[in-house]
Order: structure tokens, then C-alpha cells, then sequence
């Protein structure tokens, strides 16, 4: 692709965050071609040292807007300026009343619990219901942040699509409808005016509301008249504000709005130009080189695409096709995706996200219409996928996300899972984007803690800082990794992977490295936990160490009689046994928690090895293996 090569850094936004749109050289820029190259990433998430700063890497995608003639960039650049749409489409001519130009496709998936429950008169979110007849759709009156954002969202819409016809949906949505208008007569100044009000929350519902128009512009004629008046007012107040996103999803989401408001809204042709040029330049800022969204999340990965499949029905229904670059993201989003998926088809459960379902995974695959295999090696977006035989190994090998891109960070850094099949054996807690549901949001932080994971832990602490508001604070900045396949006995293979983290070296002086070793036939996965001293004269005394592996809700746990083994039962009745190496180590099961498909709570265990560990260092070995 000719043009000019631009770098844009991973981890930020624009130079100036209050725009609403890039300036003519930059990314969507007018004609301009835009390359954001990679510094680190590229060679596998490591600097010629072997140490990996994700957060700062710059990354590697060839984006441009599509390409228009000089009218077309004079045209856009005028409506970014503050120019009407209405004056640039037809100078002399008279102003059309607002009107919808086409009725979109939707092919998303939805859920139908969730949408026969709006029918039933109850949001139904992550399992709790909320009856809706109680929700303040002001949002003065707080309610807890998955509500929030299916509420102001809209994206309750496609559920209700999904579980009946439209003349029966139709109803349910104007009457919600009519309340959430009551409650916002008017737009406000800025963004931040109550969570109905972020720029994210606005571009999703702007998308939501012109690609469900059926089920809410059928009915009242006064009703219709309102709602067309509130969506062009709404695109609007997104093409002045979009620059103000919280995250770089968000701004992707508002982006998505202004499009999809370009599209299918009278005039709105230099709209679309503008949207365009900054939604490209928005998605070059979001992800990878890899395909992997910055914040790490699969659950903001999932939106991602959602967003992009969402705002490509909107062209589809105009009998456009989407440019080039923004179908070359979505062939991006999906590989990274479904490097995260173990046997059963569902997700792992990382940075804040819960097991997502094989269900939900596969509809938007679907719908994405990418036909793609895994990424074995997702370096830059920091985790490593092993598949051997019937087993399936996540490694976490990447520093948190930045606080600017994190939702709800979690200091994972070198936790792993692992399945066998359709069972899993080693997981994750997860689940903190569902705090509110029948999650607890008092468990939020908890489960965004090193403890809530399958790795190390010093002295209880977390290798980086867990803070409010799904921040991340300081701890690991720099991650080693290596990756090679060995040959074993009888012409056998095994993938050995080698990281370290650097969490614990302010603190305690220690670096953490951890060994994984799966064999090709799946049965076998050794690991080896080192704690280093950081530097040559190594600090006295001794720390509290534990090594936890949390535990499928569906394996059966049973201690050996040494009390250094656990045997695990699959429902299968397939038999592994955990054994560790270390005899001054002692070994448990307790309690866990673990958060399933639908963001839901289910009772689990764990097995802990803890003990106390020199501040000169120590090496912990242990075995998972099938048993014949």
C-alpha cells in the first residue's frame, strides 16, 4: 500500500483528546495513507534484551481512509470544521425533514433469556434480574455498571429481537423507549452528565437505535417523530464530542455512531466522510499488530468486533461495501479472539472477562463472517497458546494494560489455564466486568488480584498494583519470554515455554520466572517457579510465598496421602494428579471462585503450595499429568 509512514503510539489517543476529529495529515487525514510500524512487538513482544514493554510499543497495520477525490476531502474537511451537512450536500436546496434512508440487516446474535425476560418486564443481566419498571433511566439514582451500560446502550434491542416477532417486540421497545426520552429531554453540554451521557455509551446506542429502528420507529407517529428528532440531535453531539472518549473502545464506539448516522440519516454524506477518516484512525489506535486490542480484554475485543460487524450491516443495508481498512480490522479482531478459546469452545478468563460462552463466541464469529484458525503465538497482545492433542494451554506473558486502555486490569502476569477436552482443569477466576450481576461488585478488585489467578504471589501482595475503578498502578513493567519446541524420547515433542516478570523486584528484590513444559500428546504439563534475587547482593530473611491453581468447577479433588499430590477427577472419568516438588512446601485445597459463561458465580477450589521463601531465591517444580 503506497503512502507515507506514520507512527502512532499503542497505548494513547490523539495529541489533542478534545477534537472531534484528525487533523488533515494525520490518520484519516485527507489522501493520506497511514502505516503505524512496530518498535517492539513485532519481534515477539521483546526488545533485543528479551524484555517486552507492551504498553509502549508502537504497533504494525496499514490503515487509510478511503480513498475520494479532491471535492470529497474539501467536503469533509469543511464538516470538521463546523460546517452543516445539509449546506455541503445541497448548497441551494431545501433542507429535508429527518428520515430513515434504509432498514439494516441485523446479524448479530442476541439473547433470547435475556430478551423473553425484557418481555416479562425485567433486565436480565448476567443473571440478575432487575425489574425495569424500577431502573432510573436519568441515572441519578446509581445502578450497578453491566446494568448501566445494557440500559443507555441499548444493546437490549438485539435480545429483544432475538426472542420475538416484531410486532410483538415492537411494544416492549417503544415503552422503554418512552421512558429513557422522558428521562433525557434534553442533550447535555459534555460528555460525563450520568453514564448515559459517555461517549462510548452514546455511539452504541446512536448504532443500536438506527439498526433496530423497526422494533422502535413502528408504532406512535408523535413517538417516531421524537426519536428521529433525538438521533439526529444525538449525531450530532457525538460529532462535536467523540474526542472525548474514556477508552480507545469508547471512541471507537462513538465513531461507529457518527458512521452509521452518515449512512442512514438524510445529508449525511459528509458525515460518513468524516466518520470514516476518524473511525480508521481510531481502530489504528486500538489494537496490534497481532489484532489484539490494547486493553488485553477479550470482552473488549468481542465489542470490538461487535461494533465493526454492527456498523457494516449499516453499509450492506445502503448498498455500500465498508472500506477496505475496516474490514481488514475485523480479519484482524477474530484470530487474537479465538486464541483464547479452550476445548469446549469458550473463552479463558482474562483481564476482567468471565468464560465466555461457546454459544457467544461462535454467533459473532459468525457474524463477523471471518473463517480464520487461532493465533498459536499472540505475542504483542501478551498471551501464548499451546495446543497439544486434546489440550489446550493460555499463558499470560505481558505486563498489565496501560491504565489509559484498562477496564478492569488485573495483574495476571505468567497465570495460566489449562483444559483437556471440554473439561478444564486450571483456570483463572475472572468475572470482574460482571461485578453487579450476581457477582458482587464488592468482589470486583478481588477478582482483578494476583490471587484470583493461576501463579505466584508474595506475601499476599499483587505483582502490580490493583486499584478502584479497574485502574492499574505500578509493578511489572517488563516481560521476558521464550518459546521452542523440544525433542524428547522416542521422537516425542514438547513446547517449552520460558517467562519472567519484574513485579516483585521493587518490593522484594526478586524477579519472578516461571517454566511451562506441555508435551505434544497433552497428558503432561510440568512447570518450575524461580524466584531470582534482582541483583547480586540479595536482601536477608525469608517471605510468605504461594502457588495457586484454581480448579474447573466440574473436577473433583481428593489429596494424596504424602500430602504433597491432589488427585483430579474429570466428569469424564479421566484421572490427573498434581504433584509438587518442594518439601518444605505445603500443599492445600481451598476454596475458589470461578465465573462461567454467563458471568455468573459458581463455587470452585483451589490447590495452594506455600511456604516461606528466602529473599536469596528459591525453586518450586511441580507435575499435572493424566493418569492411565
Amino acid at each position: 500500500m503506497a503512502g507515507r509512514a506514520r507512527f502512532w503510539p499503542a497505548a494513547g489517543k490523539s495529541d489533542s483528546p478534545g477534537e472531534a476529529a484528525p487533523s488533515p495529515e494525520g490518520a484519516g487525514g485527507e489522501g493520506a495513507d497511514v502505516e503505524r510500524q512496530s518498535a517492539l512487538a513485532s519481534t515477539g513482544g521483546r526488545v533485543d534484551s528479551g524484555q517486552a514493554e507492551p504498553g509502549r510499543a508502537l504497533a504494525l497495520v496499514d490503515f487509510c481512509p478511503p480513498a475520494v477525490g479532491v471535492g470529497a476531502r474539501l467536503i469533509r474537511l469543511a464538516y470538521r470544521i463546523g460546517v452543516p451537512g445539509a449546506m455541503l450536500s445541497a448548497p441551494m436546496g431545501k433542507k429535508g425533514r429527518t428520515r430513515l434512508l434504509a432498514t439494516v440487516n441485523n446479524t448479530l446474535p442476541g439473547n433470547r433469556a435475556a430478551g423473553t425476560a425484557i418481555r416479562a418486564g425485567h433486565f436480565l443481566v448476567h443473571g440478575a434480574k432487575t425489574p425495569i419498571a424500577q431502573v432510573d433511566f436519568t441515572g441519578t439514582a446509581r445502578v450497578t455498571p453491566p446494568l448501566e451500560k445494557v440500559v443507555h446502550t441499548f444493546s437490549w434491542l438485539t435480545d429483544l429481537e432475538a426472542c420475538a416477532p416484531r410486532e410483538q417486540g415492537a411494544p416492549v421497545a417503544e415503552r422503554i423507549l418512552t421512558a429513557w426520552l422522558q428521562a433525557h429531554p434534553k442533550l447535555p453540554p459534555r460528555p460525563g452528565k450520568g453514564p448515559a451521557w459517555s461517549v462510548g455509551n452514546t455511539g452504541a446506542r446512536l448504532a443500536n437505535w438506527l439498526a433496530h429502528a423497526p422494533l422502535i420507529l413502528s408504532g406512535d407517529k408523535a413517538l417516531r417523530v421524537r426519536t428521529l428528532a433525538h438521533i439526529a440531535a444525538t449525531a450530532r453531539w457525538l460529532d462535536r464530542h467523540v474526542g472525548q472518549a474514556e477508552d480507545g473502545v469508547s471512541e471507537v464506539a462513538g465513531w461507529v455512531g457518527i458512521v452509521c448516522a452518515g449512512l442512514l440519516l438524510p445529508d449525511g454524506r459528509p458525515r460518513r466522510l468524516f466518520g470514516e477518516a476518524g473511525l480508521i484512525k481510531a481502530l489504528g489506535e486500538l489494537i496490534g499488530d497481532d489484532g489484539g486490542v490494547l486493553s488485553r480484554s477479550p470482552l473488549a475485543q468481542m465489542e470490538a468486533i461487535a461494533l465493526l460487524v454492527r456498523l457494516r450491516n449499516c453499509y450492506h443495508a445502503t448498498r455500500r461495501d465498508a472500506p477496505p481498512a475496516i474490514e481488514r480490522v475485523v480479519e484482524l479482531l477474530v484470530p487474537p479472539l479465538l486464541a483464547l478459546t479452550h476445548g469446549d469452545g469458550g473463552l479463558g478468563s482474562w483481564q476482567g472477562g468471565w468464560a465466555v460462552s461457546a454459544e457467544d463466541v461462535e454467533g459473532l464469529v459468525r457474524a463477523s463472517g471471518v473463517r480464520t484458525r487461532p493465533l498459536r503465538d499472540v505475542r504483542q497482545w501478551g498471551y501464548q497458546r499451546v495446543v497439544a492433542h486434546k489440550s489446550v494451554l493460555q499463558f499470560d506473558t505481558a505486563p498489565p494494560p496501560m491504565p489509559a486502555q484498562a477496564r478492569f486490569g488485573c495483574a495476571s502476569t505468567l497465570a495460566f489455564e489449562l483444559s483437556h477436552g471440554p473439561h478444564r482443569l486450571i483456570i483463572n477466576c475472572g468475572g470482574a466486568a460482571s461485578g453487579g450481576g450476581l457477582v458482587p461488585i464488592r468482589l470486583e478488585q478481588g477478582l482483578r488480584a494476583t490471587a484470583a489467578h493461576s501463579t505466584l504471589t508474595l506475601d499476599d501482595a499483587n505483582s502490580t498494583a490493583v486499584l478502584i475503578n479497574g485502574m492499574i498502578g505500578s509493578g511489572v513493567t517488563e516481560v521476558a519470554v521464550d518459546r521452542k519446541t523440544l525433542a524428547q524420547e522416542k521422537g516425542a515433542t514438547a513446547t517449552r515455554i520460558e517467562a519472567s516478570h519484574n513485579g516483585y523486584v521493587a518490593r522484594y528484590g526478586l524477579t519472578h520466572q516461571r517454566i511451562l513444559l506441555l508435551r505434544d500428546d497433552g497428558s503432561e504439563l510440568r512447570g518450575e517457579d524461580l524466584l531470582l534475587p534482582a541483583s547480586r547482593k540479595a536482601k536477608r530473611g525469608k517471605v510468605g510465598f504461594a502457588i495457586r491453581f484454581h480448579l474447573g468447577p466440574d473436577v473433583d479433588v481428593s489429596l494424596t496421602a504424602d500430602g504433597q499430590g491432589v488427585g483430579l477427577l474429570l466428569p469424564d472419568g479421566g484421572y490427573w494428579l498434581f504433584r509438587s516438588g518442594g518439601e518444605d512446601a505445603q500443599v492445600s485445597v481451598e476454596d475458589s471462585l470461578w465465573v462461567d459463561g454467563q458471568g455468573r458465580p459458581q463455587a470452585t477450589q483451589q490447590i495452594v503450595v506455600q511456604g516461606l521463601v528466602s529473599r536469596g531465591g528459591g525453586t518450586f517444580g511441580w507435575i499435572i499429568k493424566k493418569m492411565n
